[in-house]
């Protein structure tokens, strides 16, 4: 065991800005595993929890889950610790209040805010969205199928999610397309290392002014769909204010699509680099659910989820943790843990010991992690099934990434078939 007053090799200034900067968003991994060789935590030089506090990048998945479950002990809002300077300087520039968004927030109001949407995720409701799900999927394909070609991220892997959770919320047909603007700007704007500049906040400043039109929207004409069904629990005084109700509805359309889309684009993208798995999974269809879960292990589409802040003096791994420091957790490092899978920088769609943690864990888990599943099944089996040729369009080299320090997604990804 490590002694307590020795901390673990330190990850040099330049490393940390690489990673937590999105530009190792394409490949990560190698650095990460030297990471994860010298210890379960990493000290990052930067003070993400104020004057006088360690931040700590965890790189396996036991210290990992531990510090996902422990919610008592580990928290997502440093507020509660006396973290105020902080907070406010993290989200000086933000639009809206995130404090009041459910993932910054714990025990009870948590529960509180995730028992009010919870309905509109059930399994058994979500299995009911899967003819809809079909004929989006068909009706995309459709128009390109024709072409022998298309951008497989712009034609396919956004517009697939984004009308789901569009169709869910009420979102207008026509106000779509605008909605990958304001995207492409959150993906940078709400993460501590995003670029910020002018433009960047005017998209974020209009997201939050449209979720604030949708709202007034649903007020005057409220309809069956989740936006009116919490414009109506707000109204009635059902524990949802102005502001959270105003989160919950830019944090469910903006994470009710992000992931998924490019969850379905990392994945076609891992998928051709894989001829052998491929193969595979086209010559049976029915390894799509495992090959589903083995892709968000593999390379999946959140890099960090939420900052951790520690609520107390404790130990991690051997290593003394102070109240107040932050804990990043490398999700794409703790899915390739040694200790936890067997040949994890191996891609095997058929993996059944696959206990990833792509979607976290603990009381934050994805609320939308059901929903997300079964739109990559749908994906992935009409995209195979329609276009068993399917192969890139352009040079492996000339495939970009957006640099995002916490969402891992591809600018495109030309695809011919």
């Amino acid at each position: 065991m490590m002694m307590e007053n020795q901390l673990p090799p330190a990850v040099s200034e330049e490393t940390a800005f690489s990673l937590l900067s999105g530009e190792l968003t394409a490949n990560p991994f190698p650095m990460l595993a030297q990471m994860r060789s010298q210890g379960a935590l990493a000290p990052l030089p930067l003070p993400m929890g104020g004057a006088g506090h360690q931040t700590w990048m965890i790189t396996r998945m036991e210290e990992a889950v531990r510090v996902l479950k422990d919610h008592a002990r580990f928290t997502v809002n440093p507020t509660s610790i006396g973290g105020e300077d902080f907070f406010r300087a993290s989200r000086a520039d933000a639009t809206s209040d995130q404090s009041a968004f459910m993932i910054s927030v714990d025990e009870p109001d948590h529960r509180r805010l995730r028992r009010l949407v919870s309905a509109a995720f059930t399994p058994r409701y979500i299995e009911s969205l899967r003819p809809q799900i079909q004929r989006i999927a068909d009706e995309l394909l459709d128009t390109v199928q024709n072409q022998g070609q298309m951008d497989l991220v712009a034609d396919y892997a956004y517009p697939l999610p984004i009308n789901v959770i569009s169709d869910m919320l009420g979102v207008p047909h026509a106000d779509r397309p605008q909605i990958r603007v304001w995207s492409e700007a959150l993906v940078t704007g709400i993460s501590g290392m995003g670029r910020r500049d002018e433009q960047t906040l005017a998209h974020m400043q209009a997201f939050d002014a449209y979720a604030r039109h949708l709202v007034a929207l649903k007020r005057q004409h409220p309809a069956d769909d989740l936006t009116s069904q919490l414009v109506q629990m707000e109204e009635a005084g059902d524990h949802l204010s102005e502001a959270e109700l105003l989160s919950m509805i830019s944090l469910l359309i903006f994470a009710g699509h992000e992931t998924t889309s490019n969850l379905i684009g990392i994945g076609t993208l891992t998928l051709l680099d894989h001829p052998d798995q491929l193969a595979k999974l086209q010559a049976d269809l029915s390894l799509v659910p495992s090959a589903v879960e083995e892709l968000l292990r593999f390379n999946g589409p959140v890099f960090t989820g939420v900052p951790r802040f520690a609520t107390e003096d404790l130990e991690l791994a051997g290593q003394r943790i102070t109240k107040g420091d932050a804990l990043v957790i490398a999700l794409p490092s703790a899915n390739r843990d040694e200790a936890q899978f067997t040949q994890p920088d191996e891609l095997d769609i058929a993996r059944t010991l696959n206990r990833h943690i792509a979607f976290g864990q603990g009381i934050h888990i994805c609320l939308g992690a059901p929903l997300a599943r079964l739109e990559g099944d749908i994906a992935f089996t009409t995209l195979l099934t329609r276009m068993p040729n399917l192969h890139l369009g352009v040079p492996r080299e000339s495939i970009t990434w957006r640099i995002s320090s916490n969402v891992r997604g591809l600018t495109a990804l030309p695809v011919a078939f």
